[in-house]
């Protein structure tokens, strides 16, 4: 299979796996074309790097990204620090390490996290220097479009990344989520 990836994120991925998961080789084809992609595979399958590696692939193709957050990770589970850090911190890393080996200039992708236990000191770094993928609660990214500086730095996010979307779909936290990204939609002028 043809990888649709920026070339670093194409040999990270042939250098770490054989082939791509049947959720990925599924679910690129339709994050490609834009469409809202629901990937709905068992544990371990590679949905969470499905669609994290595509927003990485994304960031790394312009000279200089933005001071705004450009990919917003909501999970219902603060638990998934172990599947974001598997997912997108040690691909990050790794392929940051494989444009150097190779001489290729990367911009630096600023990941964070915000979460109600955020301390207030991290909380302000994020609406000083806002990071380019913001991983998240459903309640957290709820409060940050309630204020006027996080809304600034959340007006350019172009995608959104909703993971364990069955442990809220029939609960208030659910309805909540829809809202807020609703919410999220307004505020960009665009469909994230």
């Amino acid at each position: 299979m043809d990888l649709p990836f920026h070339p670093l994120v194409t040999r990270w991925f042939r250098e770490q796996f054989p082939e791509p998961t049947p959720a990925q080789r599924l679910g690129w084809p339709a994050i490609a074309a834009g469409e809202d992609v629901l990937i709905a595979a068992p544990t371990g399958s590679g949905k969470t790097l499905a669609a994290f590696l595509w927003s990485i692939s994304e960031l790394l193709s312009p000279t200089l990204l933005p001071d705004q957050t450009l990919v917003v990770y909501v999970s219902p589970l603060r638990a998934l620090s172990n599947d974001v850090h598997r997912n997108l911190q040690e691909p990050l890393q790794q392929i940051r390490e494989r444009a150097v080996r190779e001489g290729m200039w990367v911009p630096e992708i600023r990941v964070a996290v915000r979460t109600g236990d955020t301390l207030p000191r991290e909380r302000d770094r994020m609406t000083r220097r806002p990071p380019h993928v913001l991983v998240t609660t459903p309640e957290s990214l709820y409060l940050l479009l309630t204020a006027e500086r996080s809304r600034q730095f959340l007006s350019g996010v172009r995608t959104v990344i909703v993971d364990e979307l069955h442990a809220v779909a029939q609960d208030k936290r659910g309805a909540h989520l829809v809202l807020t990204l609703e919410r999220l939609d307004h505020l960009t002028g665009r469909r994230c």
